[in-house]
């Protein structure tokens, strides 16, 4: 083939033609079309499904309904990834007369439960489906659904519509923005999120609270296999107390083999150097992404210049799902603690760090400040932390850059995760303000007396109520255990 005076190898062009289709084809997830029932009239419509990647953020499923007979149309948003590891709970304050906090994007997932203390109105999962929305359209939903069947209250209880429509007014009095009220968003599986448009700098009006699924809710999200029945004993293989299972024995026979299985490099790397575990126990455990039963190994180790701590350690044979945590062991300290290291050169970088999960994380240069429970518990360097940090903000805030964002966010991004290169680069010195009430975490000393150490600093205050509130330390009573310890002892 000849064009503009030039020989084109058609075989050539082909194969690139081809090449650019197999990329795009590649790129764009197919799009599946079902046929299915309208709820409305009960004809059949049709359903699309496209499975997608939202940047930076999770998998999801849209999902979009429509039916040609009586145009109903309907939209929702799923999740097609795993259940994070803890469950979230975030808590916006909406001022009167800011319009641009109704502005919020909200993402709800299908297990996420909203409230408004303010007016007692809660609305549960199954009342609305996971979807992808604003402050104001989330209330606007609830508004309609409401709305949806008063003329038919009126007509059978004429008492409970006139009631609604006392509460529906209510709802539009937040929407006009005349009254400040809270917008709690609570979500177990840990998939909802509510727009922080000062990331990654901290909202004063949100707050964002990490927690432990209850057995209760794990089982609704089919974490768990159905709990034995009463009165029926437990499988041998799940059984810690039976007889032919004595304490210690899986750490004789698997030893340190089977910490080695269940633990990325770095935290053998990290822990094992201080104090080989002597004994590797197991309990039985359910895969935090498939949900399938399978076994957790942990065993105690004793830190120098910090405490004793609990190495655990779950591994699925049926999916590969690995994951590793450390927490403290002992009793509980009376004082927090708050470590302030000064990073200076690249060894600063390699020093060993233990964030526990009640920690906080502050770089006072970037402006940067991470809230107790945010990352969970690691075990890694200063090197790694900062950049499980990076990982973190861009997976929970970097879906909001899409192509409608603002470029003056963009830009602040982008001077962001600049700053925070930086800092692995050593361009200047900055420092590291790890503060933990719990005083469960640790960073590696650089000689061998920790008090020579200048740039390491480690305070101990006093916790707050607040602080001691949320740790549920106030509630807690020990004097009866006290009292038979004391009389064991005499």
């Amino acid at each position: 083939m000849e064009s503009n005076g030039h020989v084109e190898d058609i075989r050539s062009a082909a194969e690139a033609v081809a090449a650019e289709e197999e990329e795009d084809d590649a790129s764009l997830a197919p799009l599946h079309q079902i046929e299915s029932l309208c709820m409305r009239c009960g004809e059949n419509g049709m359903t699309r499904l496209l499975l997608t990647r939202i940047p930076h953020f999770r998998e999801v499923v849209l999902m979009a309904f429509e039916c040609p007979h009586c145009n109903e149309r309907n939209n929702e948003v799923q999740f097609a990834g795993q259940l994070q590891p803890k469950g979230c709970h975030y808590r916006l304050e909406v001022l009167a007369g800011c319009a641009e906090i109704l502005n919020r994007q909200v993402v709800k997932s299908d297990s996420a439960t909203i409230k408004i203390p303010e007016l007692d109105f809660e609305i549960p999962p199954e009342a609305q489906r996971g979807s992808l929305s604003t402050v104001e359209g989330i209330i606007t939903r609830a508004l309609d659904g409401l709305q949806t069947l008063q003329d038919e209250r009126k007509k059978i209880d004429p008492e409970k519509a006139a009631a609604i429509d006392q509460f529906l007014d209510k709802l539009r009095s937040l929407l006009s923005g005349d009254s400040t009220f809270t917008f709690e968003l609570d979500d177990p599986a840990g998939n909802s999120f509510i727009e922080n448009p000062y990331a990654p700098s901290p909202d004063p009006l949100l707050s964002i609270r990490f927690y432990e699924r209850t057995p209760e809710q794990a089982a609704t999200l089919g974490f768990l296999a159905e709990p034995t029945a009463a009165g029926e004993p437990a499988p041998e293989e799940n059984n810690l107390m039976s007889d032919t299972m004595p304490h210690g024995s899986v750490g004789a026979v698997a030893g340190r083999r089977a910490i080695a299985q269940g633990n990325p490099d770095e935290v053998a790397a990290a822990l094992c150097r201080y104090s080989a575990p002597e004994e590797v126990d197991t309990l039985p455990s359910s895969c935090g992404a498939c949900g399938v039963k399978c076994e957790t190994r942990f065993y105690a180790t004793k830190i120098p210049y910090f405490r004793e701590v609990i190495v655990m350690a779950t591994t699925c044979d049926v999916c590969g799902y690995r994951s590793s945590e450390l927490k403290p062991g002992g009793e509980i300290p009376q004082k927090g603690k708050r470590i302030t290291l000064r990073v200076k050169n690249l060894r600063d970088l390699s020093r060993d760090v233990i964030k526990a999960d009640s920690a906080g994380v502050k770089v006072p240069e970037l402006e940067l400040e991470l809230t107790s429970g945010t990352l969970g518990g690691l075990v890694t360097t200063v090197e790694g932390l900062i950049t499980k940090i990076c990982e973190s903000l861009e997976r929970v805030h970097g879906f909001t850059l899409g192509d409608s964002t603002e470029e003056w966010k963009k830009k602040k991004w982008a001077d962001f995760k600049l700053r925070l290169s930086q800092l692995l680069s050593l361009e200047e010195e900055w420092t590291l303000i790890i503060d933990d009430a719990l005083a469960g975490s640790f960073v590696s000393p650089a000689t061998d007396a920790i008090e020579d150490d200048k740039q390491l600093t480690i305070e101990e205050y006093e916790r707050s109520w607040e602080q001691n509130e949320e740790l549920g330390l106030n509630d807690m009573d020990t004097s009866s255990a006290d009292t038979a310890y004391h009389t064991t002892n005499a």
